[in-house]
């Protein structure tokens, strides 16, 4: 198998398009080593495997910014037709269609990548949302830590006004000694 064919290379050929994850027609033909036109006439004919859900063709507006974000295109020069972008279940119908060793194995490595890009998804969104609850606890804790400051500082500041004196008070000369008791 070419070394291409990694998960990392297939990685960068999937796309988001209409909200799907899709890989291009172009991109599938060059993994499968085959001609992009010989790749579309086989699922033509057996167009039936292929519903819209599996397969589309990209606008030309599309087209046009999927080719802008591309740095380097693998497409070639001046091209008649937009390609065709294949979902994850049109890459697996594929395998059905074009019956090569190649593409067999092409796809087993597509397939788990597509696997691999769901988990990492799910993952982000567990952490996300773990994220999230975290935030509304210290939001809540940070009210709880506030009133706790303001009662300190309550505590530490001094009395408003002087309150009345607790105990007895002696007078300059007196001993101390209560009166009338003698001892």
């Amino acid at each position: 198998m070419n070394s291409v064919v990694t998960g990392k290379g297939i990685q960068k050929r999937i796309f988001l398009l209409r909200g799907q994850k899709v890989m291009l027609s172009t991109d599938l033909a060059e993994l499968y080593d085959v001609e992009a036109r010989a790749l579309i006439q086989a699922v033509k004919r057996n167009h039936g495997r292929f519903p819209d859900d599996f397969m589309f063709q990209l606008s030309e507006a599309e087209f046009a910014n999927l080719k802008s974000q591309i740095v380097t295109s693998s497409w070639g020069g001046l091209r008649r037709a937009a390609p065709y972008a294949f979902t994850e279940q049109g890459v697996a119908m594929l395998s059905s269609v074009l019956k090569s060793h190649r593409a067999i194995q092409v796809n087993i490595t597509i397939m788990r990548t597509f696997v691999q890009l769901r988990e990492l998804a799910v993952t982000h969104k567990e952490l996300s949302s773990k994220l999230k609850e975290l935030e509304r606890k210290v939001a809540s804790h940070d009210g709880h830590i506030q009133s706790l400051f303001e009662a300190i500082r309550q505590l530490m500041s001094p009395p408003s006004s002087p309150g009345r004196r607790i105990g007895f008070e002696m007078k300059p000369g007196e001993s101390g000694k209560p009166k009338g008791r003698r001892g």
